[in-house]
């Protein structure tokens, strides 16, 4: 049944090439749209299907593929993945509907169809090995969706993409052979099989050496400072429906990677660098911040608060216990839906003004000339950024900053400083854009402000709907959680043990 989540949208990208001498760009939006549909609609049904209270792999597919080099086709879903698989889903819904007069849409659809049917596979594998294939199935198709449908520096954003993408993959294949190799040791039988793999009798050393390669390979995907200057360059080129992707879902390959593979397979590892892992969110946090606030681009600044609010689920990982992992997986959930709210609403003002640039912008909220509706939603996507209460930013910082507190309490308490610099940088590029006259004089950096053309209904209803969203999981995130506990509670170490660690080297 899982399987359908994984080959129905890359059925239908073939689909779409052998038809698209056929159609033109609407007709082949539309299929994909139905492809993306279903494709969701069967994730809901699988959904009612799956047992919250139960912290074991479910739904599960096994098929033996390469045995000789441990490869197996085993597919399976837990607490964790099935609400990035949900986001995933949606979100590829939204940018397929966001697409609009796109060239060369006989690539382009089944590129993002290829795309999302990737990123399902690594939320459902069970393998390494066949994490890793799929992890890497994402790369070319992302890369392509720059280089091609991009700014007018797409091809050096989508090389170093593609480079430092590259470099991430070759850290995780060392880190993941290694843990075959030594999670065979013991005379069983060579496997990437994530459930047979054993990795307790491991020294301290070599377990930190795989630690360290996979906190490095997932640390550039997240990204983690200073791993991360692929990612600005990415976004600034990337068009709004590949943005709302890369960020909403992309990302959190990298955090759920180190939830499952760093945290889940190497706890003890884990719980020695905890401290240094901690700290390293604290940076990324303040560093995303501070440089959010100096951009002028409008989508450089979102870009960057990425980076700031990427460093929280660093923070609840490296806490690990089960309040905080919940928390970390919420807030991937928050983050996808926040962050894809954000590059919609700056795609319409760019598509309607020609810039995003802040200080050419005035007045937007005028409502006879300006943008009201879309400047409207942009408040409140940054209020829920923020961490407003009633929305879903303010639930996971709010679950990660309570859990956290207690094993780490400085590391917390400097990162809830983000929470107020991100309201900052917010309130800047809102003061200057949608605030204020609407017309404004030209000089030689600014140019004039006229009368814009009203954002229709269509390309609101997106932002529409996930604001909406927002609201719900912010005033019943129950309906979130209680998917994630039951599995934050099973992979969570002892963390009494990381407890006194982090307080001695506080102290």
């Amino acid at each position: 049944m899982l399987s359908t989540l994984v080959w129905v949208p890359i059925a239908g990208a073939l689909l779409i090439v052998l038809l698209g001498a056929f159609l033109d760009s609407q007709q082949l939006r539309r299929i994909s749209l139905g492809i993306t549909i279903a494709t969701f609609g069967w994730s809901i049904f699988l959904l009612t299907k799956f047992d919250i209270s139960l912290a074991t792999i479910q739904l599960g597919e096994s098929l033996a593929w390469l045995d000789p080099i441990g490869l197996t086709y085993r597919l399976g879903v837990d607490g964790l993945s099935f609400p990035l698989v949900l986001l995933n889903g949606l979100l590829l819904i939204i940018a397929i509907y966001i697409s609009n007069d796109i060239q060369r849409p006989r690539l382009y659809f089944p590129l993002i169809l290829i795309l999302g049917g990737g990123v399902n596979g690594a939320f459902l594998a069970q393998n390494l090995l066949l994490f890793f294939l799929f992890f890497e199935v994402e790369l070319i198709p992302l890369y392509l969706l720059i280089a091609i449908w991009g700014g007018e520096k797409r091809g050096y954003a989508a090389t170093k993409f593609l480079i430092y993408t590259a470099i991430s993959g070759v850290l995780l294949l060392a880190a993941f052979f290694g843990m075959a190799v030594f999670g065979s040791a013991d005379g069983t039988a060579f496997t990437f099989n994530y459930q047979d793999l054993n990795l307790e009798g491991v020294s301290t050393t070599t377990k930190g050496i795989l630690l360290i390669l996979l906190l490095l390979g997932f640390g550039i995907k997240i990204p983690i400072v200073p791993l991360h200057t692929w990612l600005p360059d990415a976004h600034v080129e990337a068009s709004t429906p590949v943005s709302t992707l890369l960020a909403g879902v992309l990302l959190k390959l990298g955090t759920y990677g180190l939830l499952r593979f760093g945290l889940g397979l190497l706890p003890d590892a884990w719980q020695a660098i905890a401290p240094f892992l901690a700290g390293w969110a604290v940076v990324s946090v303040i560093y995303g911040c501070l440089t959010a606030i100096n951009q002028t681009d409008m989508k450089k600044m979102v870009a960057y608060s990425s980076v700031g609010h990427m460093g929280y689920i660093l923070l609840a990982l490296a806490a690990a216990t089960p309040l905080s992992l919940v928390g970390a997986t919420f807030q991937m959930i928050s983050h996808g839906l926040i962050s894809a709210l954000l590059f919609i609403l700056v795609g319409i003002v760019y598509k309607k003004t020609g810039t995003r640039n802040i200080n050419s912008l005035n007045g937007l909220l005028n409502p006879e000339r300006g943008l009201p509706i879309t400047g409207s939603l942009m408040i409140l996507a940054a209020m829920a950024s923020a961490g407003t209460p009633g929305m879903v930013g303010f639930i996971a910082e709010f679950v990660i900053f309570r859990s956290s507190f207690a094993v780490f309490p400085i590391q917390t308490l400097l990162c809830m400083i983000g929470t107020g610099l991100t309201a900052v940088y917010f309130l800047i590029m809102i003061d200057r854009v949608f605030f204020g006259r609407l017309a404004v004089e030209k000089t030689v950096n600014t140019p004039p402000i006229s009368n814009f053309p009203f954002a229709k209904w269509q390309e609101k209803f997106p932002a529409i709907a996930l604001a909406l969203i927002i609201v719900f999981f912010g005033l019943i995130p129950n309906f979130a959680t209680q998917i994630i506990e039951s599995s934050a509670k099973a992979i969570a170490p002892n963390h009494t043990k990381l407890t006194q660690i982090a307080l001695v080297q506080s102290t």
